[in-house]
């Protein structure tokens, strides 16, 4: 096994299922120290259980990315008892999904909390840390905030607003001393596509064709490359890189594919 993250310190948001819980499993394996955090104390109790039994080192923090003072408080602890923060994975995100007509304002609203200004909280919490270690920033974006998709809009902006900041930032970041890399994944194994609009299991199963979707250990594996290359683009999944190129070079095409079978457009009189 390669050690490529042996004693860096990695701090975790979301990190309690989906890609979140397998980046931390598969650090841990490379000999990182973990500083996890999400909402659902349980899991993340679970999932320190699991990487402590495989000798891994790690701090769990329940805490909601939309409360600053959660974040900071998990960010103060980390560094008393590791010492620094080398990696920051800001993974935190959830999915809101349904034709416009049907949502509101405020559907937008929770969406942007959590997705990008969840981000952006954790992206303050931990730059002072960032900044003395020179470390590395790795911002989850989606191939989602790369092409519009029907159904979608509130996590369709909400990623492309992270996309944005990620593009714009790298700059600022860079200045500092500190590499950003964002990561694109099309549809990975996760839990996000079998939640309903309130965070609660819808029952129906992922929506997805199972052939579309790959698989969370392989997908991690895949980020872990493009982080430890300190990549600043990457995407994730082979459908994923088709489909950005073909919004680039043939959007019409690309509308005309995504746009959903019962979708007649009236033609004008």
């Amino acid at each position: 096994m390669k050690n490529r993250f042996q004693n860096k310190v990695v701090f975790i948001t979301g990190a309690s299922s989906g890609i979140g819980a397998e980046l931390a499993r598969q650090l841990a394996r490379e000999g990182a120290r973990l500083s996890l955090f999400a909402r659902r104390e349980e899991n993340l109790k679970a999932l320190q259980q699991e990487i402590q039994k495989e000798g891994g080192q790690v701090e769990i923090f329940r805490g909601d990315v939309r409360e600053p003072e959660d974040l900071e408080r998990a960010v103060v602890h980390t560094l008393q008892v590791f010492g620094a923060i080398d990696l920051v994975i800001a993974n935190a995100g959830i999915g809101i999904a349904d034709s416009f007509p049907k949502l509101t304002v405020e559907d937008y609203r929770r969406q942007f909390e959590v997705n990008f200004f969840g981000l952006l909280h954790t992206l303050y919490a931990t730059l002072d840390a960032l900044k003395k270690s020179k470390g590395q920033v790795v911002l989850i974006g989606s191939i989602a905030g790369l092409v519009g998709t029907p159904t979608s809009s509130p996590y369709n902006a909400s990623k492309f607003a992270v996309v944005g900041l990620a593009e714009s930032i790298f700059y600022d970041l860079e200045r500092e001393g500190i590499a950003l890399t964002l990561i694109n994944p099309g549809f990975v194994d996760s839990e996000i596509r079998l939640l309903n609009n309130e965070g609660e299991r819808h029952g129906r199963g992922d929506p997805i064709p199972s052939w579309l979707v790959m698989k969370t250990p392989r997908a991690a594996k895949q980020m872990l490359r493009a982080i430890h290359k300190e990549k600043a683009v990457v995407i994730i999944t082979f459908h994923g890189r088709i489909l950005a190129w073909m919004k680039r070079f043939f959007p019409a095409l690309t509308r005309r594919i995504l746009r959903p079978g019962n979708y007649r457009k009236e033609k004008k009189k």
